[in-house]
């Protein structure tokens, strides 16, 4: 099978870097599948997984908004955020999904979009370790 690099980052710390067979992603309009020989490409990324195929193994991550480049053999991921599913903290999720929604529920005083962000970003970083759990 054909590989290619992937080289995800943070402003953080460099997230991952090897090479890879395939990467998905959730792009602007859907998901996005990057495989070898790929068109160059640039585009906006939304938060949710990323699935890492790397010969037989899948590795999922959950990443915040950024943005995918492509250009030959090399493939790099820029995003605000990425978490392995052992590096979520799972109770600070639930809490964060919790008072993201009490906050939603409220008449006034709630800057909403704020809200909203925090609940799909405390319901990807679950979503991601539940994932997680059910492959052991």
């Amino acid at each position: 099978m054909s590989i290619f690099h992937l080289n995800i980052v943070t402003p953080e710390r460099e997230f991952f870097s090897d090479d890879i067979n395939k990467v998905i992603v959730r792009g602007v309009e859907g998901e996005l599948a990057i495989l070898k020989g790929r068109a160059p490409l640039i585009t906006p990324l939304k938060m949710g997984k990323i699935k890492i195929y790397q010969g037989k193994d899948i590795f999922i991550a959950a990443i915040e908004d950024g943005y995918i480049s492509v250009d030959g053999d090399y493939t790099i991921v820029v995003t605000k955020r990425a978490e392995w599913p052992h590096e979520i903290d799972i109770e600070g999720a639930v809490e964060d999904k919790r008072r993201a929604e009490e906050a939603l529920n409220r008449d006034h005083g709630v800057d909403v979009v704020q809200a909203q962000l925090s609940l799909r970003r405390a319901m990807n970083r679950i979503e991601v370790s539940e994932l997680h759990k059910k492959e052991r």
